[in-house]
């Protein structure tokens, strides 16, 4: 099964075109205007395993904001569409990531039922223009379009920018395990027989 998608979505804040291959083998080639997110969705690519190609346009000069929650209605959708049914899939995935002096576990299970928990350390101080904080909105909107309940929990850190990576890597790893087929698995993983 060809597990792809292609979304173009047109607002008056963005205007985003993607491509997602859920089986792919980490090619990434992102332009969202802001630095710091593409690396960011990079990470989450190479670390999936998935290619995406995306392109953002968005009213930048207002504040990240619109973009970033876009991107993440976008992959959301994209992840949705490329899952199809979600039949034979192994449905929850966790990833758990060092990043020098942080540490980051993230759990998803593609249960379509959205829920974002987002837990960071206490210490965190958002200065920058990308931000811990502004990351939220995007898993936020990812969880929401992409039917997934996603759990986000940095046990400790200090560089939000290295928080920041091991978050991104660990989904990417908890995505994979989870959009991985199971041979033993006819419909989808469930005792109600639907997600």
């Amino acid at each position: 099964m060809d597990r792809t998608a292609k979304i173009d979505r047109t607002t008056k804040e963005t205007a985003i075109e993607a491509e997602f291959k859920i089986d792919g083998s980490g090619k990434a080639d992102i332009s969202t205007g802001i630095g710091f997110f593409d690396h960011m969705l990079t990470l989450l690519t190479v670390h999936g395993f998935f290619d995406l190609t995306l392109r953002a346009r968005g009213d930048l000069e207002v504040d990240f904001h619109h973009t970033v929650e876009d991107v993440g209605i976008v992959m959301g959708q994209l992840l949705a569409q490329a899952l199809g049914t979600r039949e034979g899939i192994c449905r929850y995935g966790s990833g758990s990531v060092p990043m020098d002096e942080a540490f980051s576990r993230v759990n998803v299970d593609l249960s379509n039922r959205p829920y974002l928990v987002y837990n960071l350390p206490s210490t965190i101080r958002s200065k920058g223009p990308f931000d811990a904080y502004l990351a939220k909105e995007f898993f936020r909107a990812f969880s929401v379009h992409g039917g997934l309940n996603l759990h986000v929990n940095v046990d400790y850190g200090e560089n939000e920018h290295h928080i920041l990576e091991s978050v991104f890597k660990a989904l990417g790893r908890a995505l994979n395990a989870a959009c991985m087929h199971h041979a033993g698995l006819g419909g989808v993983l469930s005792s109600k027989g639907t997600l």
